[in-house]
């Protein structure tokens, strides 16, 4: 298979899925309910909750500096904001290809070598996997009775045993043929996990450490805070805050399956309000209308950087 056939599939497949899935979403509230849902929302809740969006993109924009300076590279802000609206645009429609163009945009109107630039990039997503994991052991602390309780009513302890025996020895057998290899998968594997640990290592190496890591939490903060202003938006939703980390936790796993998480996030969201009994038609609608609102705003805003950064560097 050559590389433009696995490219169109890569870009294709997420689409096809994201269509059934908005069809399926459909079969769960119709379109003139979901309709009526959208004209009823209090829009004062959902722009509040865009402000902290906004509030988490210009941090990303700003904490990317810490990154670049040890290299000797000191971006303009509003570059590097741009940059990163851009970014989160083309992932709309062609999914880790924003980080690509995000990089391009430093090395057209900064100077930045694109491998270095991309190499910061990176490094960031290595530090937001990290929060995501932090945030999923936050909520498994929380609701522990709850997630307990669930996963005996619906899942045989044998089979989960047998399972988590299974993944630990599929675990150790690949260490081992990993850290033995000198060519082929094993290798790339190996190299793949050392850069993910020098990446890692690297953020606490640099100078303003502290301030990367502030940021770091700041932006996935406003994250949650931009879900959690959301919901009121819906009159009569109430959402207990374990369901508000599950739901978001959630919600971002879904926008990695599908391009932006087309049709995939309201019912991602609405599938984990559901667990905690929250009715599932103003779970649908709020996973919709929280959907539709951030992709509005990376739109919205994407567009404007793709006009605004040649007129902004028209002397570069």
């Amino acid at each position: 298979m050559n590389i433009s056939v696995k490219k169109t599939i890569k870009i294709i497949v997420p689409l096809i899925l994201g269509g059934f899935l908005v069809w399926y979403l459909f079969t769960k509230i119709s379109p003139s309910t979901l309709l009526a849902y959208f004209k009823n929302a209090n829009y004062e809740w959902i722009v509040l909750g865009l402000l902290f969006g906004i509030l988490s993109h210009i941090s990303r924009a700003y904490r990317w500096k810490y990154l670049l300076e040890p290299m000797g590279y000191t971006p303009g802000f509003i570059n590097s904001t741009l940059a990163v609206l851009i970014g989160y645009f083309v992932n709309l429609a062609l999914p880790r290809a924003g980080e690509v163009s995000r990089a391009t945009v430093m090395t057209t109107y900064e100077n930045i070598p694109f491998e270095k630039g991309f190499g910061t990039i990176v490094a960031e997503r290595l530090a937001d996997l990290i929060m995501m994991f932090i945030i999923i052991g936050i909520t498994l602390l929380i609701q522990f009775d709850f997630i307990l309780e669930l996963v005996q009513k619906n899942f045989d302890p044998v089979k989960i045993s047998i399972g988590l025996l299974a993944l630990v020895l599929v675990f150790l057998f690949f260490r081992r043929y990993v850290k033995k290899a000198t060519s082929g998968l094993g290798l790339k594997i190996k190299n793949f996990i050392n850069s993910l640990v020098e990446g890692l290592t690297s953020i606490f190496k640099m100078k303003n450490k502290w301030a990367f890591i502030f940021h770091t939490v700041f932006i996935w903060v406003m994250y949650v805070a931009m879900f959690w202003a959301t919901i009121p938006a819906i009159e009569g939703l109430q959402v207990p805050f374990g369901a508000i980390l599950v739901g978001f936790i959630a919600g971002g796993f879904s926008i990695a399956a599908t391009n932006g998480g087309v049709g995939l996030y309201p019912v991602a969201v609405a599938g984990a309000f559901t667990l905690f009994g929250v009715p599932e038609e103003p779970s649908n609608a709020f996973g919709a209308i929280m959907w539709s609102a951030q992709t509005a705003m990376i739109i919205i805003f994407g567009a404007l950087s793709f006009l605004i950064l040649p007129i902004f560097n028209k002397n570069k």
